[in-house]
């Protein structure tokens, strides 16, 4: 009898070891992190000395070396905003569309959490960034506590409670290491770039990690008062929704033959490769006296004759609709939401080919061809690349054609038409922006649709990103109005 009850009380007694561990951690990293704001706030001599000698020997380290600044800004990028903020609304899209309702909301309250505390207590503090004689980086807003620094522990640290039940038992520990690194990576280039002091990230370190242990522990009380079993941390928020959070559960290999595609893909770039270059050239320089060249002559002087401000504007609207930024947004907004409701990876697999495909065919074109410019005023003064192919207008043709292959099948929905609309008239948009501000000839146009067609037609044949569909297999094991229902 008393082994029986030994039993039953061990999951509490283990949860009440647990929870009372988690509250003497929660209040050190709370004791460290009033202890350091307090000697920041009255400016004690010591930590003044040492935020400012280390301030000034990164400085002269870092300032004389161009390509270590490079590296260190795209470190320190990981920890900015904008990437987290995507990196948590994609999670928590995808948590929605796979019902994970309770792991979505501690996301949300994590990081809203998370944005009030880091400007609240730099008002609060106002303390001035460092000041060194080689600025290679800017910072906005007042230094103390680093919001990079905080962002990125209670970010990745919360993305890593919620998703660790999806990473394989041996993987775990490197996962946990790995995100461990990428936060103090964050953290020391907020250092070296000269944006903030030590403390600043040694205070943004601990006031990250006391919320993310109070959310995640308030979290596991939650579970606790529902008779949920509540299991370590090293564990995961819930580990029996795992299934749920592995991207793509049902499906086991991307590619029945990875080798024979991948050359099937080599192969098929550079004859893809060899038709534009060839047109390229052609329309180029021997297209001589024929309706190809007049057409490229007088239809940028006819944009140029028709220019107004308003049209200046709009144009230049349209044009930034097929620029990297735009379409590395879309495509990284498009392929999460394609493994939370197909759960495949091979249609991702296709839209990240045709993305690399098609910029490594447009700056290999462009640069073989070399063809100059419109002879006519450039709006958008002068670029690094050439005239041929059309780098906007191939770029946005490629990624909504990929987009519509893949949506035109796996619905019968009148909204997957839209796929189809937005495949004709982003990139027409772009074009006529393009060739508006003088940038690019209508043969340009021509070279970015045959880019297009060819590149992305070979992709559908060897990649096939349809072929769960072909062999009567469903995309999801939800059945197909529970995918119509979150699309719509």
């Amino acid at each position: 009898m008393g082994a029986v009850k030994d039993i039953l009380r061990r999951p509490g007694g283990q949860f009440t070891e647990r929870s009372l561990a988690g509250l003497v951690f929660i209040v050190g990293t709370g004791a460290g992190f009033a202890l350091l704001l307090m000697l920041v706030r009255v400016g004690w001599g010591p930590l003044h000395r040492v935020d400012a000698g280390v301030a000034a020997w990164f400085n002269e380290l870092v300032a004389p070396h161009h390509p270590l600044v490079t590296v260190l800004r795209a470190i320190t990028d990981l920890g900015g905003r904008p990437i987290m903020m995507w990196l948590v609304t994609v999670a928590v899209v995808g948590l929605l569309i796979r019902r994970q309702g309770r792991l979505a909301g501690y996301l949300v309250v994590t990081g809203i959490g998370a944005l009030a505390l880091d400007p609240s207590l730099k008002a609060l503090v106002g303390r001035l960034r460092p000041v060194v004689d080689v600025p290679v980086a800017a910072g906005v807003g007042n230094s103390f506590p680093s919001g990079h620094a905080l962002g990125s522990i209670v970010a990745y640290g919360a993305l890593l409670l919620v998703f660790l039940p999806a990473v394989r038992p041996r993987w775990r520990r490197p996962a946990i290491v790995f995100v461990a690194v990428l936060v103090f990576a964050i953290g020391l280039t907020r250092i070296a770039l000269g944006v903030h002091f030590v403390s600043d990230v040694i205070g943004g370190w601990l006031l990250g990690l006391a919320w993310l242990v109070v959310t995640g522990y308030a979290f596991r009380f939650w579970r606790r008062e529902r008779g949920r079993p509540v299991p370590a941390l090293t564990e995961g928020l819930e580990p029996e929704a795992r299934q749920d959070l592995r991207p793509a559960p049902a499906e086991e290999r991307m590619l029945p033959h990875p080798l024979a595609g991948s050359a099937e893909l080599v192969t098929g770039w550079v004859l893809v490769f060899g038709a534009l270059y060839g047109f390229g050239m052609l329309v180029s320089y021997y297209a001589g006296d024929t309706f190809v060249a007049t057409l490229d002559t007088e239809v940028p002087r006819w944009f140029e004759a028709h220019r107004t401000a308003t049209l200046d504007q709009f144009s230049y609207g349209w044009s930034k609709v097929g620029d990297t930024h735009a379409i590395l947004l879309v495509a990284l907004i498009f392929c999460p939401l394609v493994l939370a409701v197909w759960r495949r990876w091979r249609p991702v697999l296709f839209v990240a080919l045709t993305m690399f495909g098609e910029l490594a065919l447009f700056l290999a074109t462009a640069r073989a061809v070399d063809r100059p410019r419109p002879e006519v005023a450039h709006l958008d003064g002068q670029l690094p690349t050439a005239s041929f192919p059309s780098g906007h207008i191939a770029a946005t043709m490629c990624l909504y054609v990929a987009i519509a292959v893949l949506v035109m099948p796996r619905t019968d929905r009148w909204w997957r038409w839209l796929t189809v609309v937005a495949a004709v008239v982003m990139p027409l948009g772009v074009a006529l922006s393009r060739m508006y501000r003088g940038m690019h000839h209508p043969s340009d146009f021509a070279g970015a649709i045959l880019l297009t067609v060819l590149w992305v037609g070979l992709l559908y044949l060897v990649v096939r990103p349809n072929a769960d569909l072909e062999q009567g297999s469903r995309p999801s094991p939800a059945p197909e109005p529970e995918l119509t229902r979150v699309a719509a």
